[in-house]
């Protein structure tokens, strides 16, 4: 069969993947769409693009990184005004050394962010030196700190949720390589489009070798991605998957790769999503039940987001 495969059907070269097997370490994508590799040979700092990493870090992260950078900076300024000498804050009736710390901290932070209460004033040059520079870090943090939230809200996300499995399921009088996909916002996606890469792992003249095939699909473009997309790959005599066992599948350590694109009416952009699915990952006699209904009043379409990854088992054509 690897004969086979290699005579009747070309190879994907345009992935972007080496096909060099030994050199590759477990899956080209990961679930969420991120390439799985690692760079090393580059400096920490220099092989970290800041502004792209805190763009896509969780908002838990991101909120908590803000709040986090915001109590560090003013302990550090509370460290310096202490340097400097809390008898040239102004206002400053300590009754304990715990309320004196809470009152020169309170004091940063009014500076920091330019409320300024006026109760607490800085005395003498070095003092003024110090909030004068807090207020301008302060200015520039909070700048910082806009822009990268207005990037996150305003990022174009495709908000495509994939089924977790693939499945092989039957197809017309044949079988099918099948996944479901489902946009999960209120946003509306127009003119979406797939493509569909299969990379396994054969051996070539002695050496494995890791080999791409783009597979064709049953629709490739629609016009208007609302509902439910069950992408259908046909196994039939131009598929490369052809007359493989899933045990063939195993032994091939194969990867389904898929890439979709489309357009975001409300960015006037195009969003693109990625996922795959390892071979321990494709269920092999299976079919999806259906996720959407007629509401009760039949007025509308009912999606339920939470059946996307719901299948049956079923029996497949000899």
């Amino acid at each position: 069969m690897t004969r086979l495969n290699r005579r009747m059907f070309k190879e994907d070269k345009n992935t972007g993947f080496g096909n060099n097997a030994d050199a590759v370490g477990g899956r080209l994508v990961a679930k969420n769409g991120e390439a799985n590799t690692k760079k090393t040979g580059i400096p920490f700092f220099e092989g970290r693009s800041w502004f792209h990493t805190l763009l896509k870090i969780k908002r838990w992260k991101f909120i908590g990184l803000i709040f986090l950078s915001f109590i560090s900076i003013n302990l550090v300024f509370t460290v310096f005004y202490y340097i400097v000498g809390v008898k040239h804050l102004n206002g400053i009736a300590p009754v304990s050394t715990l309320d004196e710390m809470s009152k020169v901290f309170f004091f940063s932070i009014q500076t920091f962010t330019t409320v300024g209460y006026g109760h607490i004033s800085p005395d003498g040059f070095a003092a003024s030196i110090v909030s004068s520079i807090e207020a301008f870090t302060g200015l520039l943090f909070f700048a910082i700190a806009t822009g990268l939230l207005y990037g996150r809200f305003s990022k174009p996300n495709a908000y495509i949720l994939f089924s977790e499995n693939a499945i092989i399921a039957p197809y017309e009088k044949i079988t099918g390589l099948m996944f479901r996909l489902v946009p999960y916002k209120n946003n509306h996606l127009t003119e979406a489009e797939v493509k569909i890469n299969l990379a396994w792992m054969n051996i070539v003249e002695g050496k494995r070798k890791t080999e791409f095939f783009q597979l064709k699909t049953e629709i490739e473009k629609v016009n208007s991605l609302v509902l439910s997309w069950t992408v259908v790959h046909p196994i039939d005599e131009d598929s490369p998957l052809f007359g493989l066992s899933y045990d063939d599948i195993i032994a091939k350590q194969a990867e389904v790769i898929i890439f979709l694109k489309a357009f975001d009416e409300t960015f006037s952009n195009m969003v693109v999503a990625r996922t795959s699915y390892l071979y321990n990952e494709i269920i092999y006699g299976a079919k999806f039940k259906p996720m959407y209904h007629r509401s009760s009043n039949g007025k509308q379409t009912i999606i339920e987001i939470d059946k996307l990854n719901h299948w049956a088992p079923v029996e497949l054509p000899i």
